[in-house]
This record gives structure tokens, C-alpha cells and sequence, in this order.
């Protein structure tokens, strides 16, 4: 039986999942968007502007059907041990700095979309800027700028009760199965939790690709009411588990 928790979620559900998407890349609104919008799920895609040019129309009428546009920063810059980008890392980073870019991100964001983005996915999962005696966290600034902040890979669900909505856990989608998105999508249940599924590419196979049909028939078994899922953005499910927290603090 779910553990008994303050936050409750709507009309009875087990659990709350939110499908998000990063980097903007082709294969999301190529393939991805049709998947959804034919099972009326709503998705997160966590925006890297340069890319939009190439599917303008789509992103759009994504956007404009509902699908969450989210801030993944300017330079998407994560720790320079990945070795793959030696420029703008996050060692080198300082906190102005990277506030200065997720604010621009989201100017961005709102000048080709129209609405300001209210989460933000951080890019690598990574969470610091600087390093040593001088390595800080940059969650207060996503805290300042944004509903919600999306983490990758971690470790952890998402309480409702407890959650930081700043740095929420992510996990991953990238490669998953119809049988263990289900496993997942129990095992939280069983705690009444949030998943926030991260996901890449979207496509038969491949490194960081979420497969065709496990989407496709993952979609149909969250919108099942015998499975007592609730399935939406990030943003709408942070808003709801910030309002409830509002309302028990009376």
C-alpha cells in the first residue's frame, strides 16, 4: 500500500509522472510530439534555442498544443570531465555568470515561444559552479528563476511532502522498456511519489534514445484509469505539489 502522505494527488491517483525531453532534438518532435499528442499526453522539453530553427512549425505548434517549453540554459555546460567541452565548463563558472545565462536562456525562450519557462532541466544533471574551496551550488538561482528544477539520473523518486522543487530527482528514460517503465511507474506508486523521466533522442535504437514503442505503449498505460496514473508536465505537476503545500501551511 502507498505510504500515507499530506499531499495527495488528483482524483485518486498513485502516482504522477512527467515525461521530459532535452536538448530539442529533431527526433523529439519528428517522432516524439506524434506520440503523445495521439494519446493526449503532455510533455516537457527542455530548450536549447539554436536548435528550433531547423523545426520551427513543429516546436511551435507543440507549444502551442500544450507541451511545456523548459529552460536547459544557454551553453549547456557541465563539469569538463566529460571532456567533450573544455570551453565555458562548470569549474569555471561563477554564480553571476550562470544566473546571467538562465535568465538570458529564458529571454530566449520567451521571445520565440511567447511565455517565459517555468522549470529548468540541469544540463548533465549537475548542480555546482566552480571547484574546491570555490565550488557552490547554483540551486539557489534555478530557486530564484524557476518553478521547478529537473535533475538527471538520480537516485531517488520525488516525495511530495519533502521534494526541494529546485532540485528535483530525474530518472532516466533513455533506453527503457515498456516492462520496466512499468517497474518504475509501480515502485513509485507504492510510495506516492513523482518520477520525472529524462529522456533524449527518440527512435528505434541508438545512445540516449527513448524506444518507439515502449513510448507509445507507456502512454497508453498511463492513461488507463485502471492504472491510477496521473501523467503530465513538469511544470503543472510542481505548481500543483507547490499550491498544496501552500494550502497545508495554511
Amino acid at each position: 500500500m502507498p505510504v500515507d502522505r499530506q499531499i495527495k494527488w488528483p482524483d485518486g491517483k498513485r502516482v504522477a509522472i512527467s515525461l521530459s525531453f532535452d536538448d530539442a532534438r529533431a527526433s523529439q518532435v519528428d517522432v516524439g510530439v506524434p506520440i503523445l499528442d495521439r494519446h493526449s499526453v503532455k510533455a516537457t522539453f527542455y530548450i536549447k534555442v539554436e536548435r528550433i530553427p531547423d523545426r520551427q512549425e513543429l516546436w511551435h505548434a507543440a507549444s502551442a498544443n500544450g507541451h511545456e517549453m523548459g529552460n536547459h540554459s544557454v551553453n549547456h555546460a557541465c563539469s569538463g570531465n566529460f571532456g567533450w567541452k573544455r570551453a565555458q565548463v562548470l569549474e569555471t563558472y561563477t554564480l553571476e555568470e550562470m544566473e546571467e545565462e538562465l535568465v538570458e536562456a529564458s529571454r530566449l525562450i520567451e521571445k520565440e515561444f511567447g511565455r517565459s519557462p517555468a522549470s529548468f532541466a540541469y544540463p548533465c544533471g549537475q548542480t555546482f559552479v566552480g571547484r574546491g574551496e570555490g565550488r557552490q551550488s547554483y540551486v539557489p538561482a534555478v530557486a530564484r528563476n524557476f518553478v521547478v528544477g529537473r535533475g538527471f539520473r538520480d537516485e531517488h523518486f520525488n516525495d511530495p511532502d519533502f521534494c526541494d522543487l529546485a532540485k528535483i530527482g530525474g530518472t532516466e528514460l533513455d533506453g527503457l522498456d515498456l516492462d520496466a517503465l512499468i517497474d518504475v511507474t509501480e515502485r513509485a506508486a507504492s510510495l506516492g511519489a513523482w518520477v520525472a523521466f529524462a529522456g533524449h533522442d527518440v527512435g528505434e535504437e541508438g545512445r540516449q534514445v527513448v524506444f518507439v514503442d515502449a513510448l507509445d505503449r507507456y502512454c497508453v498505460y498511463c492513461q488507463d484509469p485502471a492504472n491510477g496514473v496521473w501523467i503530465d508536465t513538469v511544470e503543472t505537476v510542481g505548481r500543483y505539489v507547490r499550491e498544496q503545500r501552500e494550502a497545508l501551511e495554511g
